[in-house]
């Protein structure tokens, strides 16, 4: 067979081969590279929207857990208060009762962090009908009756401006007074040189006689208890830690019923008292840059519109027994909230807001990183997809190739096999016509 018709056979095979075997299996790999592409891009999108809403629902709920959590706590506080009216009124008494009543406090000592037991009342009193102290016990110990004072004129009161007995004397049988946390503040100098809020939430109830109205009893909760609530947690993970970084925008804090933050990694922004029993102001537009020069930053969620307008549109939510998730403006960084009120009712704290209401709060940039994690990682693997897909095509077209010179050959051999040498040569050929004529 001549070189020629042994060119053309084998580009006739060729051809065949890429006809069926090379363009099909070239045009199936550029389909499922670009399914992959496509189903990876759908797939980044939907896990960012996933994982958002999935974390802030997980956030939410964790809110709606610690806000029942301490409206439980609040509730055991109050049925302490109430037994402590049917406890005999006597400074043996009432000692064994403070130093019965302990919770596990996180306190650090000597750069150590540990647990330890703490007295979940600071003070005891039985306070007569005209205000007088008749027994005080003070963390554990009973007061001499020489500094027994008369609270009803409150700069007589432990932090100089309490009006427990006026509140608690007006009260039913049965009704608990409960006053705000009270303490002195703590200033950001003082906060950064290590120094922590310490306060009291005061609970008082009247005590009645044949003759009416007997006097009150009163219980100061250390503060710490109700603020561990919040200060050990860090709204996108489930271990607890000492103390949560504000400056990492990720940590929970607590409001209460009038809008003060009551509990916050930055000790500085809780509502306290100068030492001569005047409350520091809260932050306004007014006096914001006043105040952040003296470091003196208590927040009234009420008053921070000119922040951002959603601010005050939380605490009216929670205030109204809602609990949702909102995003807001703070010290340049954009931020969600999820909240849920606490649901502990008094006279003075009514429903449906209650006692205040609990917040976690995540920096947006922050909550994003998950989410910006997965999308890197779905695009590690679609190019990992692809590129095993070009290699394992340009694998199968060599491989189909080097077969198809191995058929060429065979079909080429078997040709010159069958066709004599020389057979195919030029020669006169004859057809039927021209030999009938």
């Amino acid at each position: 067979m001549s070189e020629t018709n042994k060119g053309k056979q084998l580009f006739t095979v060729a051809r065949v081969f890429f006809l069926l075997i090379v363009i099909p299996l070239s045009l199936m790999a550029i389909l499922i590279a670009n399914g992959i592409f496509k189903l990876g891009v759908t797939v980044k999108e939907r896990a960012v929207t996933v994982l958002d809403q999935k974390s802030q629902e997980e956030i939410k709920v964790r809110a709606i857990s610690t806000a029942d959590e301490v409206t439980n706590f609040l509730t055991e506080r109050k049925k302490d208060l109430l037994i402590a009216t049917i406890i005999p009124t006597s400074d043996s008494a009432f000692k064994k009762f403070v130093n019965e009543n302990k919770k596990t406090l996180w306190v650090k000592d000597k750069d150590k962090i540990r647990q330890v037991a703490a007295l979940l009342y600071t003070e005891m009193s039985f306070i007569d009908k005209n205000g007088n102290e008749q027994i005080k016990i003070s963390n554990g110990e009973s007061v001499p009756r020489t500094k027994l004072v008369n609270v009803s004129t409150p700069s007589n009161t432990t932090y100089k401006n309490e009006d427990y007995f006026a509140k608690a004397k007006n009260l039913n049988k049965g009704e608990v007074y409960v006053g705000p946390v009270t303490g002195w503040y703590v200033n950001r100098m003082e906060f950064e040189k290590g120094k922590r809020f310490s306060g009291i939430i005061r609970f008082a109830t009247p005590l009645f006689a044949q003759e009416g109205f007997a006097g009150i009893i009163s219980l100061a909760l250390d503060y710490r208890h109700l603020a561990g609530y919040t200060d050990h947690v860090i709204p996108t993970q489930a271990a607890p830690v000492f103390e949560a970084d504000a400056s990492t925008g990720n940590y929970a804090f607590m409001v209460d019923n009038r809008g003060f933050i009551i509990s916050h990694p930055n000790d500085y922004h809780i509502e306290g008292l100068y030492p001569n029993g005047a409350l520091v102001p809260a932050v306004t537009q007014a006096n914001s840059a006043e105040l952040t020069k003296k470091g003196e930053e208590v927040l009234n969620l009420n008053l921070l519109s000119f922040m951002d307008p959603n601010l005050p549109e939380v605490t009216k939510d929670a205030a109204a027994g809602k609990s949702g998730i909102k995003t807001y403006k703070f010290g340049g960084h954009t931020k969600f909230v999820a909240y849920a009120p606490i649901k502990f009712f008094t006279k003075d704290m009514p429903e449906p807001g209650g006692f205040g209401w609990i917040a976690m709060g995540v920096d947006v940039e922050k909550f994003s990183e998950l989410a910006i994690k997965t999308t890197k990682n779905i695009d590690k693997e679609a190019k990992a997809w692809t590129t095993t897909i070009i290699l394992i095509l340009t694998i199968s077209v060599v491989i189909l190739f080097l077969i198809l010179a191995l058929l060429a050959r065979g079909i080429t051999r078997s040709i010159e096999t069958d066709v004599p040498k020389g057979s195919e040569g030029e020669g006169h050929f004859y057809d039927d016509e021209e030999e009938d004529k």
